[in-house]
């Protein structure tokens, strides 16, 4: 059950994967399609699971590239329940990459994502101000509840065209991109603003690049051995959130490294690591709180990533020219 005081103007935020090379599609429209295989990603996120599960987020995706296309196409599909199901938001999207070629060892891919997305609340689950009653009954504060004053919207389901673009720069050593989400602020309100300070779903600016250091001949045959430090950088509704670390594959097992920083301060350390096959790839990460809010308080977060590749995914890996194998 959530408590509200009334309805204000609420700026929404996008749930953000800390296995951000588990679900390149969320990251950035322009890294559709970097398997010539069919590929599917799946995801799920629980964050502070102590907080009844304030945030759970599913994801599921599929993509490929064509070449006769000389272009990567995808679906993907995204749940994020806020609050045990007092606030679900889901989407479902077509994405598009085209690739362009300045030399062997310099290309870029320009994506664009469209689809609907929906949000969905459960008015049953709210609680106002004006239903609680002061004083204790049984030991518990606020024992009874009056009926509420507030007027249900009368749309608790809505729907709305959500576009975003995005584009990668690479090479066989190092990638960088930029991506902009909700280009359009898909309006997810439930009742009118009469203060006009919402403008619809802010958009999300996506900034991030890395780089591939291959240890031993990684581009011959196999995953082989190699390291991958990145950088991830995303503003939303005035927050800001950087994520900078690094991944090390050693054939098929893995592992990682990152630091969490809202700017103002550490948040989280990100510790991750899984193993792969030919044809699977399973990933497991842990958000270790490093902030005020306390590990004690909010138990975490956790992450599981599968990534299925529909073909021999390490034999083919070596004609790639790009630097993306922790995205495969």
């Amino acid at each position: 059950m959530i408590f509200l005081t009334g309805f204000i103007p609420l700026k929404g935020q996008d749930p953000v994967f800390s296995q951000f090379y588990n679900a390149p599609i969320q990251l950035n429209p322009g890294l559709v399609g970097l398997s010539t295989n069919p590929q599917i990603a799946l995801n799920y996120r629980n964050q502070w699971p102590s907080w009844p599960q304030v945030y759970t987020t599913y994801a599921a995706s599929y993509d490929q590239f064509f070449d006769i296309l000389n272009s990567g196409l995808g679906v993907q599909v995204l749940v994020d329940d806020a609050g045990q199901g007092v606030l679900k938001t889901s989407k479902v999207t077509g994405v598009y990459a085209y690739r362009l070629r300045f030399s062997r060892n310099l290309q870029a891919r320009i994506g664009l994502e469209a689809g609907f997305i929906n949000t969905r609340l459960d008015w049953t689950k709210l609680l106002f101000l004006d239903q609680l009653v002061p004083g204790e009954i049984n030991g518990t504060p606020g024992g009874v509840l009056l009926p509420t004053s507030e007027v249900q919207p009368a749309d608790l389901n809505k729907f709305n065209l959500d576009i975003s673009m995005g584009g990668v720069l690479y090479s066989d050593k190092y990638y960088i991109g930029i991506s902009l989400k909700h280009i359009n602020n898909p309006n997810l309100m439930f009742v009118s603003d009469n203060s006009n300070s919402y403008s619809g779903l802010p958009s999300r600016l996506i900034l991030h690049g890395g780089m591939q250091i291959d240890l031993d001949g990684y581009n011959k045959e196999g995953f082989g051995s190699f390291i991958a430090p990145s950088i991830l950088y995303t503003r939303q509704s005035g927050l800001d959130q950087l994520n900078a670390g690094a991944l090390y594959n050693r054939d098929q097992v893995f592992g990682g490294i990152w630091l969490r920083h809202t700017i103002k301060n550490l948040d989280a350390a990100i510790i991750s690591f899984g193993w792969r096959t030919d044809w699977l790839k399973l990933s497991y990460s842990f958000d270790l709180t490093l902030s005020d809010a306390f590990i004690t308080r909010t138990a975490g977060s956790h992450e599981i990533g599968v990534v299925i590749n529909v073909g021999n995914i390490a034999n083919k890996s070596s004609r790639y020219e790009d630097c993306f194998s922790i995205f495969r």
